[in-house]
């Protein structure tokens, strides 16, 4: 019954640090206070270095706990977890006092996994320290000696020295081991160990309540019911005070080279777990049958090749005793039993085992050692042979016990193995010429592919040439030169701006292919590109035939190249040669947000949780425009087709041809054109914020119930003051309504929609209130009056083209 687990290695610097650290935070080493916590992987270490506690992992496991373990043990030697039955899904957990004196465990979103549940405690006046027993106490800080809590009192299957299995029959209160579910999982599993009166005392086992195992009565000296050897009786006793009636057990080793405890197995075994701080030695039988001790390695006892443990989960626990068994019969074996005449098992051989403590009980011969290796092939029942000078020829048969290896000469020993488990040596080889032939095949695989690459490269720059020809051919282009950027007026707006020329725009996109064309708005077309450097970029070309011309694309240059945020697109820079203007943004791989909500198909992509998010980022991006930039902006044209989408669906808002800057001391700003009674303010944005937030709800365009005989679009659609609401939502994001968060935040976003397209901005709340309404940092939201264009078209003809009711330009193209 008794388990050896390794050799110790003090892991001195890992110390050394750790004190360092706690000695800087004037903290004592084993000890953690209000005001200091640990984190994963964050421990702290007892007095003498025998124990720590923090946090880990099992092999098999990703979940993370929080425990005792030995220190110096090298291998992972757990005695007590705190949060067995909730572990962390990840590295985010917390260690420390609470509010409350309590010592708890919480995870990255502040929930308590677990607690020492104490109450009537004294706020910041407790601290928890780690024993050299292994015992954490939580205590006053004061004081330090009265103990509100201990993990001796709460264990989880480990038995340690001075640790009390106890008995309080007055109070109802008992300390008793509970088993782990599996090695790797130590929540609570079905067996118990505890300690009952009866008439006599007795420690028994339970299995889910029910009686299992009783040690029969105390004697004063052992528990009669069960075989213990000496070294498990010394140290050990039992107190019973019957007046009171509390009862306990405990022990303690003198032995300080020796570290010892008792564990409740999984299966309801209780087993003594040894560590010999001197250094650890092979002794008769400890790996059992096939098995080699060697003390060089850890563990020290390993399998012969060609066998396996017989009992796994008592190897992985250090216990060998049950020893190997062999994978694969030998030869000899199957012929006997397939009823073959030799049965001399021509097809097994010898593995060489050298400078080896040869096993228990051989028999001797004294024949040649030439002869040696034929006489055991002779005789199926030999499993393995050995030949010394002195002696002669070894031969076993059965279990081999007892082997050890050793780093200078001894006896060479042949175990006998088939010919399949040696051939293995051979198939190593095949392995590495494998292994080396397709190592060539993948290196001519890849030099291929860089001869494609190259010559696909080539061919882009033969293309690019041509372009180039083609260009000064036509001399197409006067070059707009730096010196003139710093002279012409428009320069003075260009100097902080990347200027790409535009032979290199054309080399970038294959001269305006049409195939690269992305989509056409009223700016005029947009192509997509790749520059010389490989990186992808969107260029949007003022079309000759565009009513917007220098002014809107001087505009469009000056308030990007100041304003960066996630949620804006980002402008590369510019091209301004002769009649030639373009500008150079960002590529975003999703286009614009009208392709997706407004698409039967590509709509089932954003769930709530998407489009949420999407009202979001376009939310932050317009405070940010209208708030939190150097500039304060009106965009004043908002709407899907100018919200972009990257690789990850969030958005940026684009377009911003029509913006208009305001004063520092303005609160609107006049327009030359495109403005409804001539003004803009940011509640114009506001208002188109509605629309678009209306339109990502409902999955449909503001103008799509215009044939509808009650209502001509979303904002005529009289749902919040009738109480219907849901008829709205998008079917694609409807849900149970047992998701309460979702619902929530789509009634709020309804409702935040219907206050923004109020028909009078001063009703119309500011984008930063529009913010914490969405954050639900506002709870109290006002009733929404009546929206603009509630009974009547905006436009009453060519409706069913347009994008959103707020259009200001005719732009129709897609996202960049």
């Amino acid at each position: 019954m008794e388990k050896v687990i390794s050799d110790s290695v003090f892991l001195a610097s890992e110390i050394l640090l750790l004190s360092c650290f706690y000695l800087q935070s004037g903290t004592a080493l084993d000890t953690i206070t209000p005001s200091k916590s640990i984190k994963d992987p964050e421990f702290i270490i007892s007095q003498s270095g025998v124990f720590r506690l923090g946090f880990f992992s099992f092999a098999n496991s990703s979940n993370r706990y929080v425990g005792i373990l030995y220190h110096q043990i090298p291998v992972q030697t757990v005695v007590w977890v705190a949060n067995r039955n909730k572990p962390l899904k990840d590295s985010s957990g917390i260690l420390n006092i609470s509010d409350d004196g309590n010592l708890v465990v919480f995870n990255g979103k502040a929930e308590i996994l677990w607690s020492s549940n104490v109450t009537n405690l004294v706020p910041n006046a407790t601290t928890a320290q780690l024993l050299d027993s292994g015992n954490l106490v939580l205590s006053n800080g004061e004081d330090g000696e009265s103990s509100l809590w201990e993990s001796f009192e709460d264990p989880s299957n480990a038995f340690l020295e001075t640790m009390k299995i106890r008995t309080d029959v007055k109070k109802g209160r008992k300390v008793e081991l509970k088993s782990w579910k599996s090695i790797d999982d130590p929540s609570d599993g079905s067996f118990s160990f505890g300690f009952e009166p009866f008439n006599i005392p007795e420690l028994v086992i339970r299995n889910n309540n029910k009686l299992y195992f009783r040690s029969g009565p105390w004697n004063g000296n052992t528990f009669i019911g069960v075989i213990m050897k000496t070294v498990y009786i010394d140290g050990f006793h039992v107190v019973a005070d019957n007046q009171q009636q509390t009862y306990y057990f405990t022990y303690e080793y003198s032995d300080n080279y020796r570290l010892k405890f008792y564990e409740l197995d999984s299966q309801g075994k209780l087993f003594e777990r040894t560590w010999d701080g001197r250094k650890e030695s092979c002794v008769y039988g400890q790996c059992g049958a096939f098995g080699i001790c060697d003390r060089t390695k850890q563990p020290i006892c390993s399998c012969l090749k060609g066998f396996k443990p017989r009992n796994i989960e008592e190897w992985s626990r250090g216990n060998w005793s049950s020893g190997c068994f062999r994978t694969t019969p030998l030869q000899c074996q199957r012929d006997k039993n397939n009823g073959s005449e030799a049965g001399q098992g021509d097809d097994d051989g010898f593995l060489k085992l050298q400078t080896m403590k040869v096993p228990a009980f051989p028999d001797r011969s004294s024949i040649n050692n030439g002869e040696c290796k034929d006489q055991c092939m002779k005789n199926c029942s030999c499993v393995a042979y050995a030949y010394d000078a002195g002696i002669g020829c070894m031969f076993w048969s059965g279990d081999l016990i007892d082997m050890q290896k050793f780093s200078t000469q001894r006896v060479n020993l042949y175990i006998r193995l088939p010919s399949s488990e040696l051939d293995k040596g051979k198939s190593t080889k095949v392995i590495v010429i494998t292994a080396v032939i397709v190592g060539i095949v993948t290196t001519t695989i890849i030099m291929l592919f860089l001869w494609c690459w190259m010559a696909k490269r080539r061919g882009r720059k033969q293309k690019h040439k041509q372009i180039r020809l083609q260009l000064n051919n036509g001399n197409a282009m006067t070059k707009f030169s730096s010196e003139n950027v710093g002279e012409n007026s428009i320069g003075v707006k260009l100097q902080q701006l990347r200027l790409f020329n535009f032979e290199e725009l054309a080399i970038a996109t294959s001269n305006f292919d049409h195939a690269k064309k992305l989509g056409q708005g009223g700016f005029g077309p947009v192509y997509r590109g790749i520059l010389s450097d490989e990186k992808e970029i969107a260029v949007k070309r003022l079309s000759k035939a565009s009513g917007q011309g220098l002014e809107e694309f001087m505009n469009e240059v000056e308030v990007i190249s100041k304003i960066q945020h996630r949620n804006l697109v980002k402008l590369f820079g510019c091209c301004v040669e002769a009649e030639e203007k373009m500008l150079v943004y960002e590529y975003m791989p999703n286009k614009s947000l009208d392709t997706f909500v407004f698409d039967p198909i590509k709509k089932t992509i954003l769930d709530w949780r998407k489009r949420f998010n999407i009202i979001e980022g376009i939310s932050r991006g317009l405070l940010y425009l209208h708030r939190d930039s150097r500039l304060k902006i009106i965009h004043r044209d908002l709407k899907a087709s100018n919200v972009l989408l990257d690789q990850e669906l969030n958005p940026k808002i684009a377009d911003f041809g029509m913006v208009r800057i305001f004063g520092g001391d303005e609160n609107q700003a006049n327009t030359k054109r495109y403005a409804i009674q001539g003004r803009f303010s940011e509640k114009s944005d506001v208002f188109s914020f509605g629309v678009l937030l209306l339109e990502i709800v409902s999955g449909r365009k503001n103008t799509s119930l215009f044939n509808n005989q009650d209502y001509f679009s979303l904002l005529g659609y009289k749902l919040w003051n009738e109480g219907n609401i849901w008829s709205l939502v998008d079917n694609v994001v409807l849900e149970p309504k047992s998701n309460l968060k979702n619902e929530k935040e789509k009634r709020r976003c309804i409702h935040i929609g219907l206050l923004c397209v109020q028909e009078y901005a001063n009703d119309r709340p500011t984008m930063s209130t529009v913010v914490s309404m969405l954050n639900s940092e506002i709870s109290n939201f006002n009733t929404p009056k009546q929206p603009v264009f509630t009974e009547t078209p905006l436009i009453t003809d060519d409706v069913q083209n347009r994008a959103s009711v707020n259009d200001v330009t005719l732009t129709e193209f897609d996202g960049r």
